[in-house]
């Protein structure tokens, strides 16, 4: 049996399953799948299937490799492009901890097709007043010009705060127009 049809008997048992979200994020107002929630179940299913999976760090792409146990010719990529965290408070590693177990989760979701339901995803996050004074915004724009001439507009753009990055999409798309 092909390894694409063994990950998809290990998809399929795994929708006959009932996940519940741990996470929450009180900011936004929702909940989310954690590693925890559905790695073990999924580790099972792969192993009565006959089917492995390895994540593998690279300096700009992560990789989930689903490799058929019983041929280890025939296996699976999934990527996604490395990305940075920057929490309040943390050391280096602990951001690099945080950037792994976040695209651990993606790459795992991608590769399972684990939905989730977008009655309640999909919903507004709830609304956090975020103001941003003059000054802010100015070292903001400066950090855009900056990152555009390094051609690393769209990564500073998504490190804006939300309010910041609804401000200045406007000045953003005039930049990467100019580059």
């Amino acid at each position: 049996m092909s390894v694409h049809k063994k990950l998809m008997q290990a998809r399929l048992a795994l929708q006959n399953t009932e996940l519940k979200k741990s996470g929450k994020n009180k900011f936004a107002g929702y909940q989310y799948f954690e590693l925890g929630d559905f790695l073990p179940v999924i580790q099972t299913i792969c192993n009565d299937v006959g089917i492995c999976g390895t994540v593998t760090f690279y300096t700009d792409i992560a990789i989930l490799t689903i490799t058929d146990m019983d041929d280890t010719s025939q296996f699976i990529d999934f990527k996604c492009p490395m990305s940075s965290a920057a929490l309040k408070g943390c050391h280096e590693v602990q951001n690099l901890g945080a950037v792994q177990t976040y695209l651990r989760r993606y790459l795992w979701t991608n590769a399972f097709e684990i939905v989730e339901h977008d009655a309640i995803d999909s919903a507004k996050p709830v609304e956090v007043e975020d103001t941003l004074t003059e000054e802010q915004l100015e070292v903001a724009k400066n950090n855009l010009e900056e990152a555009a001439k390094r051609g690393e507009l769209k990564q500073a753009f998504f490190k804006l705060t939300p309010n910041a990055q609804e401000k200045l999409r406007e000045y953003a798309n005039q930049l990467k127009k100019s580059a």
